[in-house]
């Protein structure tokens, strides 16, 4: 294992949503039977409070509505270690599903929820499933109106759920403006974006793999990573889910029980921080006029 940090500081963000709320499992768990299910974020992400604190690292928790009003002393455990709280909306509900008003809606809803609970600012926002693009970039409008600051929600790659391949790799001034898009992390090969911050990629594929690829983009791009993950991917013991394709049961269960200590050498090969202490000011990034 290398011995070697980073000296690019990159941004570290969990996604906290449970097992049952992922959008592959949509087709097969109402939203109407979450309640009926056993929970298992909060002793996750608990988990995952104590490996940041043992590396001393601070994240930020693009939290759900739904989890939050639920664990209101998880998210508050959160901000007394130091991490930023912010949103991914209320019930995981993909933009590609929703209109302008019903997405205003969702949040401000949960944004204001949240600030309740942790009694500090929410300026962070992620979409459900990486699901802004070229179709709805109305959204980013829709979100700097309801007072965030940035948002992470574009995943310029090919994927067959979400992805805007065309759009900025790192992060950028939407229309020129004060608001900021962090895109999740891509490495240039060729003529292709391959995907190197986190998720499935960083279960699926062999560690040294993602750590050659974030090395790349911090020492030949010069820019920070953004690393994503959520609490269900250190749970090897969760519900299994019947009915999936082997596809997505591919996606969802392989190596749950290496994730953890995949993250542990992460935390120790590169430095970490919160979005909002990497992306900021706004005034420092390029310009980027959406489509």
């Amino acid at each position: 294992m290398s011995t070697v940090r980073s000296a690019c500081a990159n941004a570290m963000t969990v996604d906290v949503e449970d097992y049952f709320q992922v959008s592959a499992f949509e087709p097969f768990i109402r939203r109407d039977d979450w309640e009926q299910l056993p929970r298992r974020v909060e002793r996750n992400t608990a988990r995952i409070l104590d490996l940041f604190g043992r590396a001393g690292v601070r994240a930020t928790f693009f939290t759900l509505g739904w989890v939050a009003e639920r664990h209101p002393q998880l998210i508050r455990r959160m901000v007394a270690e130091g991490h930023e709280v912010a949103s991914h909306g209320f019930q995981h509900t993909r933009v590609t599903q929703q209109g302008p008003e019903d997405f205003r809606a969702d949040v401000r809803r949960t944004k204001a929820l949240l600030e309740d609970i942790a009694g500090v600012p929410v300026t962070g926002y992620r979409a459900a499933s990486y699901s802004i693009g070229r179709d709805n970039l109305w959204a980013l409008a829709v979100l700097e109106e309801e007072g965030y600051r940035y948002s992470s929600s574009i995943y310029p790659i090919n994927h067959d759920l979400y992805g805007m391949p065309e759009a900025p790799r790192f992060a950028f001034r939407v229309n020129g403006g004060d608001f900021v898009e962090v895109p999740v992390t891509t490495l240039r090969l060729g003529a292709r974006n391959l995907p190197c911050g986190g998720g499935g990629y960083f279960r699926l594929l062999p560690y040294r793999i993602s750590r050659w690829a974030m090395r790349r983009v911090n020492q030949d791009d010069g820019q920070p990573c953004v690393f994503y993950f959520h609490p269900w991917e250190i749970d090897p013991d969760q519900p299994r889910q019947p009915g999936l394709n082997a596809r997505t049961r591919f996606r969802h269960y392989l190596n749950l029980r290496r994730m953890e200590a995949r993250l542990q050498r992460l935390l120790t090969d590169f430095a970490w921080q919160r979005m909002d202490e990497t992306f900021t000011p706004a005034a420092r990034f390029p310009a980027w006029n959406a489509p």
